[in-house]
C-alpha cells in the first residue's frame, strides 16, 4: 500500500478524520483532546487503516501509547492485512517496533499479510536493517515463504539490499530457497545488478545452475541485462555456459540476439558450444549474422577457428596463448598493425577477383557457415571486396594466435587458388610486413 494511501480520510466522520490526521502528524495534545470526546479510535478510513495503524506507520511512539492506554484494540489490521508490526518493519520504526515487541501482550510476531508477507519479509524488502536484526534475534523462522514463494532473503535481494542479504545470510537462511517460479535469491541478485549480492551468495554456496520458470539461468539474466561484470564472476564461479533456455538459447545466443559484444568476448574465451542450436534451429552465429551484427559474426567465426585449432593440437588454455598474444576475439586495431591490415585491405580491393576470397577461405577450412554468415552483412556488385577483407582479417586472427608466418601462410594460400603471380608481388612489396610478432601483448 502507498504512504499517501494510508492516510486518505474518506469514508470518515469529522472527528475521526481529525483523530487520522492527529496521528499521522504527530499532534499529542490533539489525539488527548479528541479522546476525552469519546472519538471512535477504531475508526478506518478505505484502506482499513485507524489512528492506532497510522502512528506505528509513521513511527509516532508516544501517540502509539496514548492510543494503547486509551482502550485502542491492538489486534487490528488493514484490508492488506498488515498489522502494528508489519506497519512499524514495513518503515523502519525501530522504536515502535521494540515497544510493539517487548510491552503490548500476544502480539503475533509470526503473522502474515494477505500476501503472506510477515514483518521480517517487509523490513528486508525495504532494506531496514536495524529492524531486520531485531526481528532475526527473536528467532523468527527465516525459511517463512509468502505466497509467491519468497523468503526475506529473496525480499533482501529483490530490493538490492546487499547489509540485509549478508544479515541474513549469516543467521543462516538458505541461499538455494526458490519462489514459485523457481527463482533463486541469485536469480534476483543478478537482476538487480548487485556485484556485492552476488558475490556474497556464491560465498554461501549459491547454485549457478538452477533454471527459472523460463528455463533461464543466473548467468542468462546476466547477459540478457547486459551486466558484464556479474557474467565474469558466474563465468569463474563455474556456470554452465551451454545450458538453454525455454527458447533453447544458451548465453552466447541471448549476447548476439541483443548485441553484447564485450559479454560475447567472455563467454568465447570462457569456451561455449558453439554448435548448439535455439527452437529456431539457429546458431548463435546464425542469430549474430540474421541480425546484421557484423563485429559478433567476426568474432564467432574467429573463436569457432581457434577451438578448432586449439582442439588439432591439443593446446592448453593460457591468457596468453601459443602464440603469446593475450587471447580476444576482438577487431586488432594496435598501431603496429596498421600496415598489415593496409596490405590485406588492397589484396581484397583490388587484386583478388570476386569469388577468390571464397577460394582462399576455403583453403584454410572457413566452414559453409562461416561463408554464409559473412555473406549476409553486404549485397552488390563489390560486396566480396568486404567479405574478402573480413575474411582476411578472420584468416590472420588465427595466424597470429597459432604464432605462425603469415607471409608463408598467405603466400601459400594464393598460389593455393591459383594466384602465383599475386603471391609473389605481394612477398616482394610487404614480406617483412607480414611477419607474425612474437611477444606477449594485448590484442
Amino acid at each position: 500500500m502507498e504512504e499517501e494511501l494510508a492516510w486518505k480520510t474518506d469514508g470518515l466522520l469529522p472527528l475521526e478524520r481529525q483523530l487520522h490526521e492527529a496521528a499521522r502528524r504527530n499532534h499529542v495534545r490533539r489525539i488527548t483532546e479528541l479522546i476525552g470526546r469519546r472519538v471512535n479510535l477504531r475508526a478506518r478510513n478505505h484502506f482499513g487503516m485507524n489512528a492506532l495503524l497510522l502512528s506505528a506507520w509513521f513511527g509516532h511512539l508516544q501517540i502509539l501509547q496514548i492510543l494503547v492506554n486509551s482502550g485502542a484494540k491492538i489486534h487490528c489490521e488493514n484490508k492488506d492485512g498488515l498489522t502494528l508490526l508489519h506497519c512499524a518493519a514495513l518503515k523502519g520504526h525501530v522504536p515502535v517496533l521494540a515497544f510493539i515487541m517487548e510491552d503490548l501482550e500476544d502480539v503475533a510476531l509470526d503473522h502474515a499479510d494477505k500476501e503472506g508477507n510477515m514483518a521480517l519479509h517487509l523490513a528486508a524488502g525495504q532494506g531496514h536493517l536495524a529492524v531486520l536484526q531485531r526481528l532475526v534475534d527473536i528467532g523468527l523462522d527465516l525459511e517463512e515463504q509468502n505466497v509467491e514463494g519468497l523468503t526475506a532473503l529473496h525480499a533482501a535481494a529483490e530490493g538490492i539490499h546487499p547489509d540485509c542479504v549478508q544479515l541474513l545470510l549469516g543467521a543462516g537462511s538458505s541461499v538455494n530457497a526458490l519462489t514459485q517460479k523457481k527463482q533463486s535469491c541469485l536469480h534476483y541478485a543478478v537482476l538487480g545488478g548487485s556485484e556485492d549480492m552476488v558475490r556474497a551468495l556464491l560465498h554461501a554456496g549459491a547454485s549457478t545452475s538452477v533454471a527459472d520458470h523460463q528455463g533461464a539461468s543466473p548467468v542468462h539474466l546476466a547477459v540478457r541485462h547486459n551486466f558484464p561484470i556479474l557474467v565474469q564472476l558466474l563465468i569463474d564461479a563455474g556456470s554452465d555456459l551451454d545450458a538453454t533456455d525455454n527458447r533453447q538459447q544458451t548465453p552466447l545466443h541471448l549476447a548476439a540476439e541483443h548485441t553484447r559484444q564485450d559479454i560475447a568476448e567472455m563467454l568465447l574465451i570462457a569456451g561455449v558450444n558453439l554448435n548448439l542450436r535455439d527452437k529456431q534451429g539457429k546458431t548463435a552465429l546464425a542469430v549474430a549474422a540474421r541480425s546484421n551484427h557484423i563485429n559478433l559474426v567476426d568474432m564467432i567465426i574467429k573463436a569457432d577457428r581457434f577451438y578448432r585449432w586449439e582442439k588439432d593440437h591439443l593446446s592448453y588454455r593460457d591468457p596468453c596463448g601459443p602464440s603469446g598474444k593475450s587471447l580476444t576475439f576482438k577487431q586488432d586495431h594496435r598501431q603496429e598493425m596498421q600496415q598489415l591490415r593496409s596490405v590485406l585491405w588492397r589484396l581484397a580491393s583490388r587484386y583478388l577477383r570476386p569469388h577468390e576470397w571464397k577460394k582462399l577461405a576455403y583453403h584454410w577450412e572457413f566452414t559453409e557457415a562461416h561463408v554464409y554468415a559473412m555473406e549476409q552483412q553486404w549485397t552488390g556488385t563489390k560486396s566480396y571486396q568486404e567479405h574478402g577483407h573480413r575474411m582476411l582479417l578472420i584468416w590472420l586472427h588465427g595466424v597470429i594466435m597459432a604464432g605462425e608466418n603469415s607471409s608463408k601462410a598467405l603466400f601459400e594460400g594464393l598460389v593455393a587458388i591459383g594466384r602465383r603471380d599475386l603471391a609473389e608481388s605481394i612477398r616482394k612489396k610487404a614480406s617483412d610486413d607480414l611477419s607474425a610478432p612474437r611477444r606477449c601483448t594485448a590484442m
